[in-house]
């Protein structure tokens, strides 16, 4: 079942174009991710799904409900988290809680068991103001009250940007707990690559288009190219020489070394011999399987052709 349709959407800021035609479903009980950079429409999309910004052209369904004429059903029916921390600073974490439950008439006991396990985490916490508390807190704390009126719709803008790596799992743990236990749709948006392996499914957004939507195994399976991880003794002269290099098509830093795509003609005894060549020590040239940021970089390649 779709519970969330799209179709042709478009939005424009002036002569910016934010989101270009973007048409998708995601079914119930899905965790479905937009990742892309910054910039790249995400946060548009969910504003739009959140009846919080109108779009051009197009159509958005949420549970069936138009976001432009259904938009009080949506509201009651959707948690969303915004990019920035929006929660009350002043406001303690109980107090957040409960000011949120008032706003959806719900109390906190009605709907507690689908946040116990989330809150339990700040509990300790809850008489200090939110502004006061680690990012990572005060993730948790937004998505407490984004569910308190158990809502089937969860809608997450960039959650995890600027938490560190420990909360960043204790956050997509919840979400994988809450799908489980609830049935309960999610769309994340994330700039993160590697967050792409907690989705169910995802697509990959750049400039308000979505260049592939598929599971994050599909996208690898797609990449058609021999990938090669390049590390030597001086990394940082290894990038400016690979780019320069006639034997490569293509090449990035990726993590502690870079990655590159050789042409046809080419290959890893010829790439380590011109490398040699250039003073490099220490050459080490590996097979490996693509993640899904390389397959991002390679459909952006392609896009700029």
């Amino acid at each position: 079942m779709d519970i969330v349709k799209v179709e042709g959407l478009r939005k424009n800021y002036g002569k910016l174009t934010a989101l270009d035609g973007l048409t998708f479903t995601a079914d119930k009980g899905e965790i479905y991710g937009i990742i892309g950079p910054d910039g790249a429409g995400k946060t548009t999309l969910l504003r739009i799904l959140a009846t919080l910004l109108l779009a051009d052209e197009g159509t958005a369904t949420v549970e069936g409900y138009d976001v432009k004429t259904d938009y009080r059903m949506i509201r009651r029916n959707i948690g969303y988290m915004p990019g920035s921390f929006s929660l009350y600073q002043d406001l303690t974490v109980e107090e957040n809680l409960k000011f949120f439950a008032s706003v959806f008439n719900v109390s906190i006991n009605d709907n507690y068991g689908m946040v116990e396990d989330i809150y339990r985490q700040i509990s300790p916490f809850k008489k200090r103001r939110a502004g006061k508390l680690s990012g990572g807190m005060k993730q948790k704390l937004a998505l407490c009250c984004a569910l308190i009126h158990a809502p089937q719709v969860l809608l997450l803008d960039e959650p995890t940007t600027g938490v560190d790596p420990v909360s960043r799992r204790e956050f997509w743990s919840s979400l994988l707990k809450l799908r489980a236990d609830y049935d309960i749709t999610i769309l994340v948006s994330t700039p993160y690559m590697d967050e792409a392996s907690w989705c169910d499914r995802i697509s990959l957004i750049q400039s308000g288009q979505f260049m592939q939507t598929d599971t994050p195994e599909g996208i690898c399976r797609k990449y058609s190219e021999a990938l090669l991880s390049v590390r030597s003794n001086d990394m940082h002269r290894l990038l400016s020489d690979l780019k320069a290099c006639r034997l490569v098509k293509n090449s990035f830093a990726f993590g502690d070394s870079y990655h590159a795509i050789l042409h046809d003609d080419a290959s890893p005894e010829l790439l380590t011999a011109a490398l040699a060549e250039k003073g490099h020590n220490g050459i080490k040239i590996e097979k490996i399987l693509p993640s899904v940021e390389d397959c991002f970089m390679s459909l952006m390649k392609n896009a700029t052709r």
